[in-house]
């Protein structure tokens, strides 16, 4: 009997993770519709007197500028064009400044909080953890680069109901996310650490010396020469479906 048991719980974890591939291979061409996350902030709005509203517009990839592109890479993962999910040196950095006590500092990639935002909920367990090295994997193998950066500046949170960069850009700014110069999307980018402190409409003295030091390590990245890193390397035998 537990051998029985066993065995459907196998079977069921292997549809699980064909189901979980498959949905993350349709997402690879279809915009998401939402996000976990801002499922949560609603559902957690419901709670207070005053629901909030989500505020989200897809823009495609020619569309988003390439100084927000920039600014985000050089603010939260400047090996994005290099690793494949996981920058094992920011992992073990932060656990080495994390046992000495210090204030808990993250390593997520854009990749791994693309996974996160998409398809999980908040918190900091083991089995969300796994989840989300999962869901990394799946989306580092089936998407090219520029469809992880693609989705995240599509889905990202920059204030309360604020998600992606048309919604932030016309909050923040009241201008389209197209049309956002390298100092707005500089700003953008420095409150990514906590979009529901900061404000990058109305930056503090923090958040602006921030916003500096994003745009030097944008020009040292290479500027927008840097996103050609992210282009797909396709063997002239690939598909050109894929």
């Amino acid at each position: 009997m537990l051998r029985a048991l066993t065995r459907r719980l196998l079977k069921l974890l292997l549809w699980l993770m064909l189901a979980s591939a498959l949905l993350v291979l349709v997402l690879r061409w279809v915009p998401p519709p939402g996000t976990a996350l801002m499922i949560e902030r609603k559902i957690e709005s419901w709670g207070s007197e005053q629901p909030i509203e989500l505020k989200r517009q897809w823009r495609p990839w020619k569309e988003l500028p390439d100084h927000l592109k920039m600014a985000v890479i050089a603010a939260e993962d400047q090996k994005f064009a290099e690793h494949w999910g996981f920058d094992v040196g920011a992992i073990q950095a932060a656990l080495a400044h994390n046992q000495s006590g210090g204030s808990l500092r993250g390593a997520s990639t854009l990749s791994q909080q693309v996974a996160k935002n998409l398809f999980l909920w908040s918190g900091r367990s083991w089995l969300r953890k796994g989840l989300e090295a999962w869901f990394t994997a799946l989306i580092e193998v089936l998407w090219p680069k520029e469809r992880i950066l693609e989705v995240y500046l599509n889905s990202v949170e920059w204030g309360d109901g604020i998600f992606g960069a048309e919604a932030a850009a016309q909050h923040h700014f009241g201008v389209g996310a197209p049309y956002l110069n390298r100092q707005q999307a500089s700003q953008l980018a420095a409150v990514l650490p906590n979009p529901l402190r900061w404000s990058a409409g109305r930056p503090d003295a923090y958040v602006n010396r921030r916003a500096a030091w994003i745009r030097q390590q944008m020009t040292q990245l290479g500027g927008s020469h840097y996103l050609n890193q992210l282009k797909p390397q396709r063997p002239d035998w690939w598909p050109r479906w894929l």
